[in-house]
């Protein structure tokens, strides 16, 4: 007797695809792991590599100048403080990185809001420091809202600009203008020239790639001029950082030693702890730390540091290339743009091209508003170019289920 040949259901496979850490792989942790752009994250890894180096080799100086001459002072005193706020500022970065595009666009607009009202407070609640009232709290729960603002301000003027897409009429550029006036107009008040001026950059930058047509541009640069003239005529902070770059006019100490510490170590600088000129240098760890790299590990040094930053905005302009969101383009370029100005005009003042902004050198100057604010900002760049590799390889779209 023969019987009747059942067949048995063929044996579901797991999809190599499918394994933690795979393409296939659904966690957030596997996702992230393969959108996410490697390369950058690499390079701002080396980066934030090079800051706690300088920050060891600034420390000395730093606490020798603030400690008062006190003997027992630890040496490395600043870059215990800076390892610490790394450890808080990475796993920020990690994570805002990994949130879904939307959502880091709804906390960014949510950011903005807040710091612009806590920069509204800042003349109320201020803390005085070197006759500027830019910080709010007390001790290291101390933060100055302009450098929290900075990359949540991006995204939002992004979002605003990327409205003009779905309704042309809809006066977005008068909106993001009156924005900007009014954050420029409050840090102005601290008196904050340097960040001023960075956010009316940012907000040209964004205006220009949004298509803007070339006669506004050329009115906005007008525009421009005529307010840095206005500034040096009335505003008694810019009048005196012009006169003293242009005409060597007041106290020059900062400048002068700036030259000689960045020159001090010739190209291949004097090595790690060896430098001298660094004690007589103001704001050593912080807004002349690229001069302790000059004199310690030489000119060559700050050659790579410059193209590192430079490797930084290259590769975010060049994951933009073919990307059709407007939003996520306008904010992974701002980002990009205010992460590199805020690097060359640092660099500038400390070579002696720029006057004086007391602006910190991303990643690497010390501190904790600087150190967090600017991993809030690489975190939301990260976040807006993450793209899936395996898609993007094929334009269509390949399911494949867990077993």
């Amino acid at each position: 007797m023969t019987g009747t040949v059942v067949p048995q259901p063929a044996r579901r496979r797991r999809s190599k695809f499918t394994r933690i850490g795979g393409r296939g792989d659904m966690s957030a942790i596997g996702r992230w792991f393969w959108e996410i752009d490697r390369v950058l994250l690499l390079l701002v890894t080396v980066l934030i590599s090079v800051g706690l180096l300088a920050v060891a080799a600034a420390s000395p100086a730093a606490g020798a100048r603030y400690s008062g001459g006190a003997v027992q002072f630890a040496p490395l005193h600043y870059f215990w403080r800076q390892l610490l706020w790394l450890m808080i500022g990475v796993p920020v970065m990690i994570g805002i990185s990994m949130l879904p595009k939307e959502t880091a666009r709804r906390f960014a607009l949510g950011g903005a809001a807040a710091f612009v009202v806590a920069l509204m407070l800042v003349p109320l609640l201020g803390v005085e420091v070197n006759g500027a009232r830019r910080w709010i709290g007390v001790g290291l729960a101390q933060f100055q809202p302009s450098e929290f603002l900075k990359p949540f301000y991006v995204v939002s003027l992004a979002w605003l600009l990327s409205l003009r897409t779905q309704d042309r009429k809809l006066p977005v550029l008068w909106v993001s203008a009156g924005f900007t006036a009014l954050i420029g107009g409050l840090l102005m008040l601290q008196p904050d020239f340097g960040q001023s001026v960075m956010f009316a950059l940012m907000w040209g930058a964004l205006v220009m790639l949004s298509g803007a047509p070339m006669r506004l541009i050329a009115w906005l640069g007008g525009g421009a001029v005529g307010l840095v003239l206005a500034a040096y005529e009335f505003y008694p902070v810019a009048t005196l950082r012009i006169n003293n770059f242009l005409h060597g006019q007041g106290d020059t100490y900062q400048v002068d030693m700036a030259h000689a510490t960045i020159t001090g170590g010739g190209l291949f600088g004097t090595g790690p702890g060896a430098g001298i000129a660094k004690f007589r240098l103001p704001e050593a760890h912080t807004d002349y730390i690229f001069s302790v790299i000059g004199e310690e590990f030489g000119l060559v040094a700050c050659l790579a540091v410059a193209a590192l930053y430079l490797a930084i905005v290259v590769r975010v302009f060049v994951k933009l290339l073919d990307q059709e969101d407007n939003f996520l383009l306008y904010a992974g370029a701002g980002l990009a743009v205010q992460f590199g100005a805020q690097a060359l005009i640092n660099m500038a003042v400390n070579v002696g091209i720029a006057p004086s902004k007391g602006m910190t050198l991303p990643f690497i100057s010390y501190g904790g508003s600087s150190m967090i604010a600017l991993s809030i900002g690489m975190g939301l760049l990260l976040a807006f170019t993450r793209r899936n590799p395996y898609l993007q390889r094929s334009p269509y779209v390949t399911v494949r289920t867990q077993a």
